[in-house]
């Protein structure tokens, strides 16, 4: 069941990766880099279900600390530029 709900999140990163580069505007790009960073979030925290799993999960956390921040810096970067 992992290996399906890993798969998917693959698709959803590979999606996020072809707006990324096809985004028209900067807005775009920036939501479709933290869409990017959700699907890690979201892979990771599939990786540190698995028994096996040595994956910590303040990995996770981290990761999405950092894809807050720089959501929060390139909006603002935006609405400034927009001025």
């Amino acid at each position: 069941m992992n290996n399906i709900a890993l798969g998917i999140t693959c698709l959803a990163a590979m999606l996020f990766v072809a707006r990324m580069l096809r985004g028209p505007a900067l807005a775009d790009r920036v939501i479709s880099v933290d869409g990017f960073v959700s699907t890690i979030v979201i892979g990771v925290t599939i990786a540190s279900a698995r028994p096996d799993g040595g994956v910590v999960e303040s990995t996770v956390l981290i990761v999405a600390l950092g894809g807050f921040v720089g959501t929060a810096i390139l909006a603002r970067f935006i609405e400034r530029r927009g001025s």
